[in-house]
């Protein structure tokens, strides 16, 4: 009687392990470029100004469980510099001097790690991670936290990131012989979608 027993309870814990380690799937996304906006904000003497990205790519790894967020395990994205534009040739120029496009075309992003996952729904969670970003070949370890939704086959994630272009060996760009500066910290906004 108790080895009937202990089969039906040895068996339905098996399942029951079985069944959960199903619910939780490891899938990619790939960015969704049409979906997705970055935005570079920042100032100068006259006025502020901002420079909107046209060209970017990404791709997520992620574990889900039910249908909820509980693992990034790689997030990287990627912005082609000279897609950067703010809609005047002659700033734009200067920006991509500044970046030196010629020698660095992207700039990346590549996650190093996830610090905290805060869920208030299945499909809304807070991010806060750890990462490299790389601006005109310098690399640094930023920390970015981000919002997190998940729409059916898309997971988008949005946030904002300042930063001190003289972190990255920048020289914040001039105009007018000089007589236009800018200032040395940028703020830069963010929509990635990435989708299955």
């Amino acid at each position: 009687m108790n080895t009937t027993k202990n089969f039906w309870l040895v068996l339905g814990s098996f399942l029951v392990m079985i069944f959960s380690a199903n619910t939780i799937a490891a899938q990619s996304y790939n960015l969704n470029s049409g979906a997705s906006n970055l935005k570079v904000e920042g100032t100068s003497n006259i006025h502020d100004w901002e420079m909107t990205a046209k060209d970017f790519q990404g791709t997520m790894k992620v574990e889900m469980e039910d249908g909820q967020l509980v693992k990034i395990d790689q997030l990287d994205f990627a912005v082609v510099a000279e897609s950067l534009k703010s809609g005047k040739g002659g700033m734009d120029k200067n920006a991509y001097k500044a970046l030196n496009t010629d020698d660095h075309k992207k700039i990346t992003y590549k996650l190093e790690k996830v610090n905290n996952i805060d869920c208030t729904s299945s499909s809304s969670c807070k991010v806060t991670t750890s990462g490299y970003l790389t601006i005109a070949g310098t690399r640094k370890l930023v920390d970015i936290t981000f919002d997190a939704k998940v729409n059916g086959n898309q997971i988008t994630l949005s946030g904002s990131k300042k930063i001190n272009m003289t972190d990255y060996k920048v020289d914040p760009p001039t105009a007018m012989f000089g007589t236009i500066t800018t200032g040395e910290e940028v703020n830069i906004k963010f929509q990635a979608a990435y989708s299955k």
